[in-house]
């Protein structure tokens, strides 16, 4: 998920459309062959923890009720009613309420989804098809029912050039979708693929009637009819939006929504940075809240209604893959196409500073795209591993075959000084010259770029990079700008350098294509907001997303995170193995967690006292 997660920044873009790709890419399966799969649910092996019939998953409460309301702060500002396309911002949290998949992930198992809006779900033999019968009870909020119709309409929409950009990469290997009948649909499959039966599962199902009388692309901000359990009740444009339970929601019974959704109304209101949205919360504005900030956990979030029990802070551990969070260099402005640039800039990043300083040693630094799972490379490449880089040995850097991955290392003024000295003679190869203080090229041209941020809590921990990059000649300046063009930025690949999370989930697959592949860096709204083109990188993701063992998976996600670690695309951050949370003492919880979650979803499986 993932669409936020260690020193999240998922405000930066479009952040209900984020979370809800954090969970597609948190749902995806691997492919052990020669397995049947239940009817109630797929699984990475036919095997699933919960059997059929089963009453609701371990992390919900046979407690909670159905009662209260709570009040959630979103930043930035919201301008559209449609979470699947490219322009505009969405509405906090409509993503997750109001629009409903076929199958529903289980969030204490990491390749498992049960079926949702289908209630049965049968994969050929051949997996290269995969039917679903629809549960006729699935309603949409007017009362219309979820048809066969509705879902091939929801699949051929995202396929379509009408839907976010990112749609079409994700379901390309699903080939075309065939009617039964009005509650039974199969979807064909254009070659076999460890997890695209899953990823059938995960296709939002709209409704076709309300979509041919609103265009689905248009800047329109009607609210949608959806099959979720929460209904727009009210909203005020960029400010604030309420969801009601829908007390006639289809769904209340259904084995993977007992226990959640249990709130009577969701607000959402919205605050233009993260500072003034602390404040707002100690004030009593809002009732929960997810902190990325260390200095307003450790600094900010304390006092008497702390000190009461009036507001809790809690950690809450998870065992969500952490990718990387990173600051990245558009490769589509010159200045950092050469490797040897981009190793020097990351030398001036001095982590254990920041961390001791700005963060009270919080984070752990980061080593690896894949951080805190099995999936990131250690030591050097052997086996498999080994077997799937030397084809591409004359390709790569050579620190792929002979050098660990190691970050900077930092944490003295001694470390700091032998890594700008380094950095330097690595610009001095490059053809870059200090001439009266400033860093030159040969036709005298002063090495100067921007770095974009969307939230000004970044900005201290821009202020002593910045100061680092001063030392060797280089003026780098940083601007906090509004959200909405931010984001809007972001999606025409408008800046030099940024601040991005790459969010992993336990197994990856189709969404690499978005991160890291030729064929997204020109395709404006991808997460290849870095302008990755290699070939190597094209094949390595190929090779995760066609993998067809856990062997082959692990193989291929340790020699792509050595690929791109070596060619110096961004510079690594840090990264959290647990949630930061603070709540007003107003909720009941159950007494288990789950194991990969957003604490949204977490949330979800609250209620009110």
């Amino acid at each position: 998920m993932k669409l936020d997660k260690i020193f999240c920044i998922m405000q930066n873009r479009s952040r209900s459309l984020l979370a809800f790709l954090f969970l597609l890419s948190c749902w995806s399966c691997l492919y052990i062959p020669d397995k049947a799969l239940a009817a109630h649910g797929e699984s990475i092996d036919g095997k699933l923890k919960y059997p059929a019939g089963f009453d609701r998953f371990a992390y919900t409460s046979d407690k909670a009720v159905k009662v209260g309301d709570v009040t959630l702060h979103a930043l930035g500002s919201f301008d559209k009613m449609n979470p699947f396309t490219l322009k505009g911002n969405p509405p906090e949290g409509i993503a997750e309420l109001v629009f409903e998949t076929l199958a529903s992930p289980s969030l204490d198992e990491p390749f498992a989804e049960y079926a949702l809006l289908a209630k049965d779900i049968d994969l050929a033999p051949d997996r290269m098809s995969v039917t679903f019968t629809l549960n006729d009870k699935a309603r949409f909020s007017d009362g219309s029912p979820v048809t066969a119709e509705d879902v091939k309409f929801s699949l051929e929409t995202l396929q379509s050039k009408d839907a976010h950009p990112f749609f079409s990469s994700y379901y390309q290997d699903i080939s075309r979708a065939e009617i039964i009948n009005p509650g039974k649909i199969r979807f064909y499959f254009a070659r076999p693929n460890r997890e695209i039966h899953m990823i059938a599962g995960q296709l939002p199902v709209f409704s076709k009637a309300f979509y041919q009388k609103h265009p689905f692309n248009a800047a329109d901000m009607t609210p949608p009819v959806g099959s979720g359990p929460y209904i727009i009740s009210d909203f005020k444009q960029g400010k604030s939006i309420t969801y009601k339970r829908n007390p006639n929601y289809w769904g209340n019974d259904i084995a993977c929504r007992r226990g959640m959704f249990n709130f009577d109304t969701i607000t959402f209101k919205y605050f233009q940075d993260q500072i003034v949205a602390v404040e707002a919360f100690k004030a009593g504005e809002f009732d929960f809240m997810h902190v990325n900030i260390a200095k307003q956990w450790a600094r900010d979030l304390e006092g008497s209604q702390f000190d009461s029990g009036k507001i809790i802070k809690k950690l809450f551990p998870h065992k969500n893959d952490q990718g990387m969070q990173a600051f990245v260099y558009n490769l589509r402005r010159p200045l950092f196409q050469d490797i040897r640039v981009r190793q020097a800039l990351g030398m001036a990043f001095d982590f254990a500073r920041t961390n001791k300083t700005l963060f009270f040693d919080q984070y752990t630094q980061t080593q690896s795209y894949f951080s805190n799972s099995d999936l990131a490379a250690t030591g050097l490449p052997q086996g498999l591993e080994l077997e799937m880089l030397q084809p591409f040995k004359d390709q790569v850097p050579p620190e792929v075959f002979t050098t660990p991955i190691t970050p900077v290392k930092t944490g003295s003024p001694q470390d700091l000084r032998n890594n700008l000295r380094a950095a330097m003679k690595l610009l001095a190869e490059a053809g870059w010259t200090v001439h009266n203080g400033k860093l030159t090229d040969k036709d005298g041209k002063p090495f100067a770029f921007e770095i974009l941020l969307s939230s000004p809590s970044f900005e201290r921990v821009m202020a002593d990079f910045v100061k680092n990059l001063q030392v060797l000649g280089i003026n780098a300046t940083y601007r906090t700008i509004d959200q909405a063009l931010y984001t809007q930025r972001q999606q025409d690949f408008d800046f030099d350098m940024t601040v991005e999370v790459f969010g992993q989930s336990q197994s990856p697959g189709n969404e690499q294509r978005d991160y890291w592949t030729s064929a997204a860096a020109d395709r404006k709204g991808s997460r290849n907001i870095i302008g990755i083109k290699n070939p190597v990188v094209d094949k390595l993701v190929d090779r995760i997303i066609y993998a067809r063992t856990q062997e082959e998976l692990t193989a291929a996600c340790k020699a792509l995170d050595r690929v791109l670690w070596y060619n110096y695309y961004l510079i690594p951050n840090w990264y959290l193995a647990t949630y930061r949370i603070a709540f007003w003492d107003k909720f009941s919880r159950p007494e288990s967690l789950p194991l990969y979650y957003t604490p949204f979803q977490l949330l979800m499986t609250w209620w009110s006292k």
